[in-house]
């Protein structure tokens, strides 16, 4: 229950509260279960104050501190933190239905579970925000940053991403439809769960598609009947590997490909055959990075050799040339593995992107192409 003390102090105004809690900066606000309902907090401080299942309904919250501050559970339908720091905030299944975050700083916050239908979220940043299985139906996030945001689960239906930027979010198990995606980054979308081997690509729509190939075995069927424009990057991509990759999927983007990056650094399965092969089957052609072969899942040289009509073009650090000789020599053997190309730096392999690596993938794509019709 609410300290009733600080429930006086807060209602003698946001001027007086932040007088005392600026004397008294050691003691947290307890404001639990409290009715706080149309209260004008604007520009209060409330950072890390427990206002756990507070009725906060049409509160003025505009350039309140609350970074850090509890209010899981809490009602905030209707309520204004224009503005406002809930940087790091617990809002796991707080009602902000109708709510005004314009502008607010959200990062890092809480939101699983969170009903933010109809929400407006303009503006607001959302980085790294965990948001799994929230409503966000109807909201309002024209120009919201959620880079690298967990959005598993998440229903966006009729919600507005115009101009906002989803880059590296998680999009596990997402229900999105009639979206307004105008302007909006998508790149590097991860549809997998945490602790598989990510799986990203840079169209939600296209990855709601890869999400059901993967999931629905009914949708196996489906890869042969669709004339597929994308690219598969795999490889163990450990943090001094990030340049090529980005180089890569630079030049993908480039030349209107729509890339899917399969990173196996990030895998704790064990038995990734059936999702390799469904993924590898509907690439145009496949980058394999082989540099630590060590890495690269045992069910990786069982798949490879029956992605028939699929170019494979294998690159790697000079360093790991005998490791390669000697794990996948007999992929040599097959006419859609490509010469795999060595590199000294990871300079020479991005300045050598075109002539080595893409270019040869496209024309053995076009070669196999015109011997399959």
């Amino acid at each position: 229950m609410a300290n009733e003390d600080h429930l006086t102090l807060v209602k003698l105004g946001v001027d007086a509260w932040n007088h005392w809690k600026d004397e008294n900066p050691e003691i947290q606000p307890d404001f639990s279960e409290a009715d706080l309902s149309r209260t004008d907090l604007s520009e209060a401080k409330l950072w890390g104050a427990n206002i756990r299942v507070a009725n906060l309904r049409m509160a003025n919250l505009s350039g309140a501190d609350l970074c850090g501050a509890n209010l899981c559970a809490a009602d905030l339908s209707g309520a204004t933190p224009i503005g406002a720091n809930l940087t790091g905030a617990d809002l796991i299944g707080a009602n902000l239905s109708g709510a005004n975050f314009s502008g607010a700083n959200l990062r890092g916050a809480h939101l699983m579970k969170a009903d933010l239908s109809g929400a407006y979220l303009s503006g607001a940043d959302l980085r790294g925000a965990h948001l799994g299985r929230a409503n966000l139906s109807g909201a309002n996030l024209n120009g919201a940053n959620l880079s690298g945001a967990n959005l598993s689960g998440t229903q966006l239906i009729e919600t507005n991403l115009a101009n906002a930027n989803l880059q590296g979010c998680r999009i596990y198990g997402i229900s999105a439809l009639e979206l307004n995606l105008d302007r909006t980054n998508q790149a590097n979308l991860i549809i997998t769960r945490e602790g598989e081997p990510t799986i990203a690509t840079d169209n939600l729509g296209f990855a709601q598609f890869i999400y059901l190939l993967l999931n629905d075995q009914k949708m196996h069927g489906v890869i042969s009947s669709i004339s597929c424009n994308a690219v598969l990057i795999m490889g163990s991509f450990k943090p001094d590997r990030l340049a090529i990759l980005d180089a890569i999927l630079n030049e993908i983007r480039d030349r209107s490909y729509l890339p899917i990056v399969f990173d196996f650094e990030t895998s704790l399965r064990q038995d990734l055959t059936e999702t390799i092969s469904r993924v590898a089957g509907m690439a145009r052609f496949i980058i394999a990075d082989f540099t630590d072969p060590r890495s690269i899942p045992d069910e990786l040289q069982t798949v490879l050799p029956d992605i028939e009509r699929v170019p494979i073009q294998p690159i790697l650090h000079s360093s790991a040339q005998r490791q390669y000789s000697f794990m996948f020599r007999d992929l040599q053997q097959y006419p859609w593995v490509l010469e795999p190309y060595f590199y000294e730096s990871s300079q020479e392999a991005i300045a050598s992107l075109k002539e080595k690596i893409i270019n040869p993938a496209e024309a053995k794509a076009r070669l196999l192409g015109k011997s399959r019709s």
